[in-house]
């Protein structure tokens, strides 16, 4: 995993990430298995926007986050939480005692990882039959809006590589190599966001391809992307078409 990605980043990205979608979440509590009791590893759980909403149906998580400015941010975020336990690790190597979790759950971050290594270290740490969700929340790039904002990231992002790169994408025998048998279970849960100006900047700052305050690219990527605002808002607001994939499966 590439741990200092983010690293400057962890205050714009706990404000201006997206959340989940309730619907995500009932399908994980009523069809998938998860439950109040269950114990649950949130690896890569950066600023803790998954980890919050497992914790909100009263699971106890593990936040295992190698980057300290995320980690940090989550601990604050979630103090209110006894049952979150933070844990400074990489995915590959989380330190999590042997067959000890129900559920590994990975939002926005698989496609940062070894994947064969992080497939043996779930193996390890899961239980007899405990389940691995990858998820992520993506833009649907048949949208105008979403391919005109990849065009300015195209211009003003050297580190752009297109929004899906490495992602989650449609098929899923993409995890083939990942999952028990070539099998997962794989749904899209509509989560259309919408934004005032400052969240829609936001939200393109928090990427990790962003330029940050200083560099060159910066303001002019600013003026660029309120420019887009302005296009599509209606009412000082905009909607961006989203929706979040979840693979489900044994290791």
């Amino acid at each position: 995993m590439n741990e200092e990605k983010f690293t400057g980043k962890a205050d714009i990205y706990a404000k201006y990430r997206p959340t989940y979608p309730d619907s995500l979440m009932d399908y994980l509590y009523s069809q998938v298995g998860f439950q109040k009791s269950s114990v649950i590893a949130d690896i890569g759980s950066g600023t803790g926007k998954f980890s919050q909403l497992l914790l909100q149906r009263g699971s106890l998580v593990y936040g295992v986050e190698p980057n300290e400015d995320m980690r940090r941010t989550a601990e604050k975020e979630l103090s209110q939480y006894p049952d979150f336990i933070s844990v400074d690790a990489p995915a590959e190597s989380t330190g999590l005692e042997d067959s000890g979790i129900d559920f590994v759950t990975v939002a926005q971050a698989f496609h940062w990882f070894d994947r064969q290594r992080f497939r043996a270290e779930c193996k390890r740490i899961l239980k007899e039959k405990g389940k691995v969700v990858l998820l992520w929340n993506m833009r649907d790039e048949t949208s105008g809006l979403v391919r005109e904002n990849e065009e300015i990231d195209r211009i003003y992002c050297p580190d752009f590589k297109g929004f899906s790169v490495g992602m989650g994408g449609e098929s899923p025998e993409k995890y083939g190599d990942f999952f028990k048998d070539g099998i997962c279970e794989y749904n899209v849960f509509p989560n259309d966001l919408v934004f005032d100006e400052e969240g829609f900047i936001g939200r393109n700052l928090s990427a990790s391809y962003s330029p940050k305050v200083g560099e060159e690219k910066y303001q002019p990527y600013l003026s660029a992307l309120k420019r887009l605002f302005a296009k599509y808002s209606n009412s000082g607001y905009l909607s961006m078409p989203n929706f979040t994939r979840t693979y489900v499966g044994e290791v």
